[in-house]
């Protein structure tokens, strides 16, 4: 699986007042009509009750230049912590959306599905925040990889 790069996520859940998150790369477009992502985590994670007990889930795409945010998320502070640098509001669901992503997808989680090691969470999007122009980061091969930003045809 480490050969099957994938974008760089901060999954959100809970509120301002008590923010929730961690570093994603299993996420994914399920369909547009309804526009509907799906996200991976691990059963064993310590922010899984939070996503199973709020139906709010906001899925954050990173740039290049937020790496240390990916890390920071992905390791182990504390949740305070983690949501200490960005700058961090809401959209319809409530919960955090990072300012600075290059996109936000703010979801509702319509389903949680059991499959093997990892829960599958289903998001129906309600709101999109669109960042500036910025060039992707990518998780492959076990190392990060900026993306150029490619104006699109």
């Amino acid at each position: 699986m480490a050969r099957l790069g994938a974008a760089v996520t901060i999954v959100t859940t809970g509120s301002m007042d008590e923010p929730t998150g961690f570093t994603a790369s299993a996420v994914c477009s399920v369909t547009d009509t309804p526009p509907t992502i799906l996200v991976c985590l691990n059963r064993s994670a310590r922010v899984r009750p939070a996503f199973a007990e709020n139906a709010a889930m906001c899925v954050n795409v990173l740039s290049g230049a937020q790496k240390a945010l990916s890390e920071r998320f992905a390791g182990a502070f504390g949740m305070n912590e983690r949501f200490e640098n960005g700058h961090w509001t809401t959209l319809e669901t409530g919960a955090p959306v990072l300012e600075e992503a290059i996109v936000a997808l703010d979801c509702r989680i319509s389903r949680i599905v059991e499959v093997g090691t990892h829960s599958v969470m289903f998001g129906a999007v309600e709101a999109l925040r669109l960042g500036g122009i910025a060039g992707g980061l990518v998780y492959f091969n076990r190392a990060y990889h900026h993306l150029p930003h490619i104006e699109a045809k």
